[in-house]
């Protein structure tokens, strides 16, 4: 049984929407158990509101909420009683194995560093959201934890983003891509040319260059890395411009008889491409190299995500991400461990 621990109050759509998808993930999964952290009679009226069963959640108190405009760390000190400070704990203290929050980018950033912990070798722990492309979906790799980061910290992305494709969505060779202006190797700025050569000496990352932002959508790597203001641009972006098209489509669909009677015809396919470029199907961002599993789900976030932000969480821990990326990131550590084991046996 997977224990995911979800903040209730965090999010512009809380705790309704969050409420809401944490019940359908426990209606439709049998092998995990949503664990609602927030203000406890508001969950409880909620759930009643919505006509939901609340043997399906565990529900603990936590009487603060962090807001957005807070500051992060000052709040985490201040806030002990918050929903982001309580299931970090939980996550902490190995009474979940997940925690999920719609609330403070910063303070969910800050808590993973400060309460949940690094693992041995990880410089920065990078956000990682999954995006969809005309080949499936990709992996951006930096999206908003580090704005001011080293190409060491570049590197340690992509291999920590290459094990996550890897075990989590099963590409069994994921190509990586440096984000640039350009596929020359000595385009771009100071960061992005001392990167490059090396990516390019790691024989344990199948990189295959520069990538074009323009690229991105086509789905020319599987590993997309960046700097978090970079990938946080190419993020927002992405979400406003794919929103933005499914608007036009839709209004140019109905916006004669004959069109209209074009979009009944193609309703289907369109409504699976459709799907297919909604970045809400793919949950959120883990925060990877922590050292338990913390994601940040979008401010906005409706119950879809919600929902398959939770369902993300079972692969997740089931695959050992976060082993895995320790023993990438730690091979001496690991080899001496594994000596030590076979000595005794």
């Amino acid at each position: 049984m997977i224990r995911v621990a979800v903040d209730a109050m965090g999010g512009d759509n809380a705790p309704g929407e969050i409420i809401k998808g944490a019940l359908s993930a426990a209606r439709e999964r049998n092998d995990i158990r949503v664990v609602l952290v927030g203000r406890e009679q508001v969950i409880r009226d909620e759930i009643r509101r919505q006509g939901g069963d609340e043997s399906l959640v565990e529900i603990v108190h936590a009487e603060e909420v962090i807001e957005t405009g807070e500051h992060p760390v000052n709040a985490l000190r201040k806030k002990k009683d918050s929903s982001i400070v309580v299931g970090m704990n939980l996550l902490k203290n190995g009474e979940a194995d997940a925690f999920c929050s719609a609330g403070s980018s910063g303070a969910v950033l800050a808590g993973g560093m400060l309460i949940v912990g690094r693992i041995k070798g990880v410089e920065r722990p990078p956000l990682a959201p999954l995006i969809p492309t005309e080949k499936g979906i990709s992996l951006l790799i930096d999206c908003g934890a580090n704005v001011d980061a080293k190409a060491s910290n570049l590197v340690q992305f992509a291999r920590m983003g290459s094990i996550y494709m890897k075990n989590v969505i099963g590409v069994e060779n994921p190509r990586v891509g440096l984000v640039n202006i350009g596929v020359e190797e000595e385009k771009g700025n100071a960061l992005a040319k001392e990167t490059y050569p090396l990516l390019k000496a790691c024989k344990d990352i199948n990189f295959v260059g520069n990538i074009e932002a323009r690229e991105i959508p086509h789905g020319a790597a599987d590993v997309i890395v960046t700097e978090a203001f970079t990938g946080n641009v190419i993020l927002k972006l992405y979400e406003g411009l794919g929103s933005t098209l499914i608007h036009m489509i839709k209004k140019g669909l109905m916006s004669t008889l004959i069109s209209k009677i074009g979009a009944l015809m193609a309703k289907p396919a369109l409504k699976k491409s459709m799907k297919a470029f909604d970045v809400t199907e793919y949950g959120g961002a883990p925060l990877l190299g922590c050292k338990g599993l913390v994601v940040k789900t979008h401010g906005s976030a409706k119950a879809v995500e919600v929902h398959n932000t939770i369902l993300q969480c079972i692969t997740f821990t089931e695959q050992r991400i976060n082993e895995k990326i320790q023993e990438a990131l730690n091979p001496a550590e690991n080899a001496e461990k594994s000596a030590e084991s076979a000595a005794k046996a």
